[in-house]
């Protein structure tokens, strides 16, 4: 009998050793509604498109500010200046979950109707902690990360990301890489949905910006999941990931081409250059329905996300 009520006194230490936060807007309740007119020469249509955040409906062609404090999501729609033509873009919104809702990520193969030709973009539904500086420019093409600051400041050291997910995954070998220039190329390879995080160190010497990787949390969905997971978990792994077990290539550093202003204003690669357990000054969470580069991917993939919390060790 004593080693029972031990072993119950030891759960219930256990069962309030950790504790789950909600990222903020993380349960994908609240969302910012905008309707953009497109430009006459392309399609001339009143485009919807959204971002989380306080609940809000925008209804003038403006670039929207992803830099308002308390919210710090972005996400991959977003609106266009190219060659002084107006152009919405979205593959990201919400959508009902019960009494509520989840944000819906599709990949898709998008065509845009520009004097009397059909341009065709792939693009990922994504949120990710970070901002996006509108409107994006015709260089967006060649360099989709030019408006793109991934990563927000951030000083703890949570143990898992927490989410509610489920995936519609095509178990197609072929890809396809669209930028709205030249032609539609198709490839071998397999998309996926994905999620991760980095914690990062970062300082900056000389106009250039560095980071360390403290710690990292990554997982890539590769076949249908059909119902909620709920409170699903990916444990961060603290310290030099490549010499743990299961490491995977694409968890590693550089792979994915990060960017943020320095002092002067000016966007900038941020390049790690190391593993450390310095204290984080950074978090970077993206959450995708596909897991290529920009503008190639499989069109038809999507993941919906809710309840994206941090969980902590009291």
């Amino acid at each position: 009998m004593r080693v029972l009520i031990v072993g119950l006194l030891m759960f219930c230490m256990c069962a309030r050793a950790e504790r789950v936060e909600m990222i903020p807007y993380g349960d994908m309740d609240s969302w910012v509604t905008r309707y953009i007119q497109e430009s006459k020469m392309l399609s001339g249509k009143t485009i919807t498109i959204y971002a989380i955040g306080p609940t809000d409906t925008i209804w003038t062609t403006a670039p929207f500010d992803y830099t308002k404090p308390g919210n710090p999501w972005s996400v991959s729609n977003a609106y266009a200046r190219v060659l002084g033509m107006d152009k919405a873009s979205g593959t990201t919104r919400p959508e009902r979950r019960g009494d509520g809702w989840c944000a819906r990520l599709d990949c898709k193969l998008e065509i845009v109707e520009a004097l009397k030709l059909d341009v065709k973009v792939q693009i990922a539904g994504t949120i990710f902690i970070g901002y996006t500086y509108e409107p994006v420019p015709l260089k967006g093409v060649s360099d989709p990360y030019s408006v793109v600051e991934m990563g927000r400041p951030y000083t703890r050291h949570p143990k898992a990301i927490q989410l509610d997910y489920k995936a519609k995954v095509d178990d197609s070998d072929v890809i396809m890489r669209a930028t709205g220039v030249g032609v539609v190329k198709k490839m071998q390879g397999r998309d996926c949905a994905e999620v991760y995080a980095y914690l990062q160190h970062r300082w900056e010497e000389n106009g250039k910006i560095y980071a360390t990787r403290i710690a990292t949390a990554y997982e890539r969905i590769w076949n249908d999941v059909p119902t909620w997971q709920n409170n699903h978990r990916i444990p961060f792994r603290y310290g030099d990931i490549t010499q743990q077990p299961n490491y995977k290539d694409y968890e590693g550093l550089n792979v994915h081409s990060f960017k943020a202003k320095n002092a002067d204003g000016k966007m900038v690669r941020v390049n790690e250059v190391g593993y450390s357990n310095d204290k984080p000054t950074h978090l970077v969470l993206m959450i995708s329905s596909g897991c290529y580069p920009a503008f190639t991917g499989h069109d038809g993939n999507t993941l919906w996300v809710d309840n994206v919390s941090l969980v902590y060790d009291e």
